[in-house]
């Protein structure tokens, strides 16, 4: 599959948001140092006090991914998305995304596009006969490509990755979930590093509670 996600923005230095918020609770602002950061945010996490992380927000614009996948993201009731509209957007040449296990097997591969096409086609018959896009987007199916923007705070990232990495979930919003995951240990390494990727399985595992 082809997909993009793409950071559109990080609160500026969050590491050192998060230990100022963090250090507000124990009064123990003497003890910030230039690089005391990454040690204050690595024993909370290791503590669960990770309320502090909440002070800090991503926002992601993630496109070339299936209407499936979103249904599950926005699960995720901590976070705020953005979503392209399927009652404004004409649909008449939608793209979509094909499961491997249908992509490899070339009998069920020629059904599924066969029923693409023909949802394509009647789609537009039903624009042609002045069909409202709201009510003519009844029709489309599960597959088809959508973009989103999701902002959420650095906990609620975790909370995600936690579910959404793991071996268990379904293969497309897993790949999503490890690029933004990749991204934000790039960007704040502190949050997340405990975060453990497995490129083969293309999982990613944390010993710590979200």
């Amino acid at each position: 599959m082809s997909f993009k996600v793409e950071l559109l923005s990080i609160t500026e230095e969050a590491e050192k948001v998060i230990e100022l918020a963090g250090r507000t609770s124990y009064q123990s602002f003497k003890n910030i140092t230039k690089d005391s950061s990454r040690k204050f945010i690595k024993n909370i996490i290791k503590m669960g006090h990770l309320s502090v992380l909440e002070h800090a927000y991503a926002t992601f614009k993630i496109s070339g991914v299936s209407r499936s996948l979103t249904h599950q993201l926005v699960r995720h009731r901590l976070a705020s998305f953005t979503q392209q509209s399927q009652r404004y957007v004409d649909e008449s040449n939608f793209n979509y995304v094909i499961p491997d296990s249908i992509k490899n097997n070339s009998k069920a591969k020629k059904i599924f596009n066969d029923f693409m096409s023909y949802t394509k086609d009647v789609y537009r018959e039903l624009r042609e006969l002045n069909i409202l896009k709201e009510d003519a987007r009844y029709i489309l199916p599960n597959a088809i490509n959508t973009e989103i923007v999701i902002s959420a705070n650095l906990r609620e990232f975790r909370h995600i990755f936690k579910l959404r990495c793991d071996i268990h979930a379904q293969w497309e919003i897993r790949l999503v979930a490890i690029e933004m995951l990749k991204i934000l240990k790039e960007k704040v390494p502190s949050v997340f590093e405990d975060f453990l990727i497995d490129e083969e399985k293309k999982i990613a595992t944390s010993p710590y509670s979200d």
